[in-house]
């Protein structure tokens, strides 16, 4: 029985799971009411006393919903999840204390002392399992194959609501991020930041002399250089990378795992694409734009998303002020 149609991805390509995850853009988000929904009727219907949305991220699980556990997340090594993902069947388990692969596991042994487990991975449209949707109980049990197909109907639920998730916070035009979105997603690598110490940087983009676009071409073409902006951006960019519009014809680009240095060549490569590219108008016109970048590096002293967007703005500014179309970098203290 699996939870979807989508060929699997292979089960070894864990980076490409792990961006699939970082898409979906809802790791360390707020309780949503969808979300929620989902793990009450699992835990009324199947009679369990705990079930959860889990997410699995690279060095632990977080819960994006759940019901009958007091911690948000675990670490990954000792997850029942962890092993659910491998695989697009659902993963069953009927006494975690005679389990070879749980029998000495703390959550076994200690709170919250799961003894039986029915997971059922959570499969993106690219074939991914990003997680799992659990039915958890503290009694050895046998789960039926009319519970399995149940915990399986509401998976799919869960992987509806994530798509309409993802849809709700895109901009209609450019298909970018929100500036509601982005934002929420640059607090999430802060908050990275802050646990691992990993590196990231800011890009600020703003195409130059907009205006000139809109009063030579019409409003029309603002539009269509909006859209190709994003989509030349999109092109160009990683997988693990994020676009988002944040008003008018301002852009920022996150960069995960990116120092500096190479988060300026990204921005180089994202400007050149931009300069290149002929907009087609639909009354047979071409017209061409150009970009400005500014770069902040994440740094211990960044206070908040908006502290990180200053920084970001400062070389923005600096690099309009010296001509436009360009990347300037801005200091990392």
């Amino acid at each position: 029985m699996t939870t979807s149609l989508t060929q699997p991805a292979p089960a070894d390509d864990e980076q490409g799971r792990l961006a699939a995850l970082r898409q979906l853009e809802i790791l360390d988000t707020e309780p949503e009411e969808p979300f929620e929904n989902v793990v009450s009727l699992v835990r009324t219907v199947l009679g369990v006393p705990i079930a959860t949305v889990t997410l699995v991220d690279e060095d632990r699980q977080w819960f994006k919903a759940r019901r009958g556990l007091d911690v948000s997340e675990t670490p990954r090594d000792v997850s029942f999840c962890t092993h659910a993902i491998r695989q697009s069947e659902p993963f069953l388990v009927s006494d975690a204390q005679v389990h070879p692969l749980f029998a000495e596991n703390p959550l076994v042994l200690g709170e919250p002392g799961i003894r039986s487990y029915a997971g059922i991975p959570l499969q993106t449209a690219e074939g991914f399992n990003v997680g799992t949707l659990c039915a958890i109980d503290v009694q050895p049990r046998e789960f039926t194959e009319a519970e399995v197909a149940l915990l399986s109907n509401f998976a799919r639920i869960v992987v509806n609501e994530f798509e309409l998730r993802r849809i709700a916070q895109r901009d209609q035009l450019t298909g970018a991020l929100t500036r509601r979105g982005f934002l929420e997603m640059a607090r999430h690598e802060i908050g990275r930041f802050r646990r691992y110490g990993r590196p990231s940087c800011l890009l600020l983009v703003d195409i130059d002399f907009f205006k000139q676009v809109n009063d030579t071409y019409g409003h029309p073409a603002g539009d269509a250089a909006l859209k190709a902006l994003a989509e030349t951006v999109t092109l160009a960019k990683r997988p693990v990378d994020l676009l988002g519009r944040l008003g008018g014809e301002e852009f920022a680009v996150l960069l995960p795992e990116t120092e500096a240095p190479d988060a300026f060549w990204a921005a180089e490569r994202f400007r050149q694409a931009i300069e290149d590219r002929v907009i087609e108008l639909a009354d047979g016109r071409t017209v061409a734009v150009t970009a400005s970048f500014g770069i902040a590096p994440l740094t211990d002293t960044v206070t908040s998303v908006e502290d990180w967007l200053s920084r970001a703005d400062e070389p923005l500014y600096a690099a309009k002020h010296a001509g436009r179309n360009r990347c300037v970098v801005g200091g990392s203290s």
